[in-house]
């Protein structure tokens, strides 16, 4: 019997075809197999509060979400969202109708651009981007529309905004913004006049806007995170997206949340019940712990990062890169040009065995690959023992 042949034809489907493995996967690799420090990807080497590790541990020894958790996510988890939306920014949500829970940010990203987008639309984002918003933009059949954010050398040293640019990259087929401040890789926050203009525009125009705000509690200095649904004319047509991983150092428990207009939340989960369904059950409650930690845990936790910020990026200005200090975040963008290196690919492969460090090369989170060719993204949510030693490690660079 003739053994079953495929056809000629690629067995991923066209709109993911530009997507193969991750360059994370392939620097995690990297770093294993040459023993070197990974500042690649972005999960911090502690866990968080104890505290609320052992609220996890209670919960399931209670037997507290061991089995499937409400679709919407639990009340109490809900709940907690809602009063720290109020609490911080004065925004109130109903837990109800108004707040989703999902599996990490990354689905609270896929449901919302699934439920809110039809083939052909397009979707502007700033760019460089979190790699799965380009993704998730295919999956739902969408066009990307990047608008880059440059490099301001001269008066603040961060990247910034065009708003020119982004108003004229709006066309009748654009259905939705999708921003992402404080803004990974770059580390910029948007400003209070920057958010005013995105949210002038896409009032005028009409446009849903999907904001991405995982790193609210990780600005440093003088920096401000904004809610951009606390804007005029925009609570009603903004889907925000929050995330417990990034503030409570417990990346691996999966547990975002969405919040939004009734409708738009109604929207959203309508796609996130095929996704997961429901995931993180027991890790819920345990969040819901965490929100209403006091203020006290956030500006610790803040100003613990920014002294790490600090240290990695005062080490690698020293090792010759020109540094890009982030105003929020865990990332610190440089340039590689003032070593001589103009490749980021080729740079951060060749890391490893140079410096025994590993970076990521920014051009992946670029549609425009050579305005990225020069930047590469270094994660500083690692022990300070470990940012200490790859300093010395990446000094050997500027010899």
């Amino acid at each position: 019997m003739a053994a079953m042949t495929s056809s000629a034809r690629p067995l991923l489907n066209r709109r993911l075809a530009e997507f193969g493995t991750t360059i994370f996967a392939e620097m995690s690799a990297l770093a294993m197999s040459t023993g070197s420090i990974n500042l690649g990807q972005g999960f911090p080497d502690t866990d968080g509060p104890e505290e609320i590790r052992e609220a996890a541990v209670r919960a399931l020894r209670e037997g507290r979400g061991n089995q499937y958790p409400p679709g919407p996510g639990i009340p109490e988890l809900r709940t907690a969202v809602a009063a720290h939306h109020r609490r911080r920014y004065g925004l109130s949500y109903d837990p109800d109708t108004e707040v989703l829970v999902t599996a990490g940010a990354t689905e609270a990203i896929a449901a919302s651009l699934l439920a809110l987008l039809e083939p052909g639309d397009e979707v502007i984002a700033l760019e460089p981007y979190y790699d799965s918003y380009a993704a998730c933009i295919a999956m739902a059949g969408g066009r990307r529309v990047p608008v880059t954010l440059r490099p301001h050398h001269e008066d603040t040293a961060r990247f910034r905004l065009d708003l020119d640019e982004l108003r004229d990259a709006v066309t009748d087929r654009t259905r939705l913004l999708l921003v992402n401040t404080p803004h990974n890789p770059t580390g910029t926050v948007l400003t209070r006049e920057e958010l005013r203009a995105i949210a002038d525009l896409a009032v005028e125009r009409d446009l849903l806007v999907v904001t991405d705000e995982v790193y609210e509690h990780l600005v440093f200095d003088d920096a401000e995170h904004l809610p951009l649904a606390s804007f005029p004319g925009m609570r009603e047509r903004t889907v925000t997206i929050g995330s417990a991983g990034k503030t409570f150092s417990f990346t691996g428990w999966k547990v975002g949340w969405v919040t939004a207009a009734p409708g738009l939340v109604t929207a959203v989960r309508s796609a996130k019940q095929f996704l997961t369904y429901v995931a993180s059950g027991p890790f819920q409650y345990a969040v819901a712990e965490a929100l209403a930690l006091p203020d006290t845990y956030f500006a610790a936790f803040r100003a613990d990062m920014q002294a790490k910020r600090d240290l990695l990026a005062s080490g690698l200005a020293q090792a010759g890169f020109e540094v890009f200090r982030p105003a929020g975040t865990y990332f610190v963008t440089t340039d590689i040009r003032p070593l001589g290196e103009t490749d980021g690919f080729a740079f951060c492969r060749a890391l490893p065995e140079r410096a025994g460090v590993v970076a990521i090369p920014n051009a992946v989170f670029y549609d425009h690959r050579e305005a990225g060719a020069p930047f590469v993204r270094f994660a500083f949510c690692k022990r300070a023992e470990v940012l200490e030693e790859a300093v010395q490690r990446l000094k050997a660079l500027a010899g």
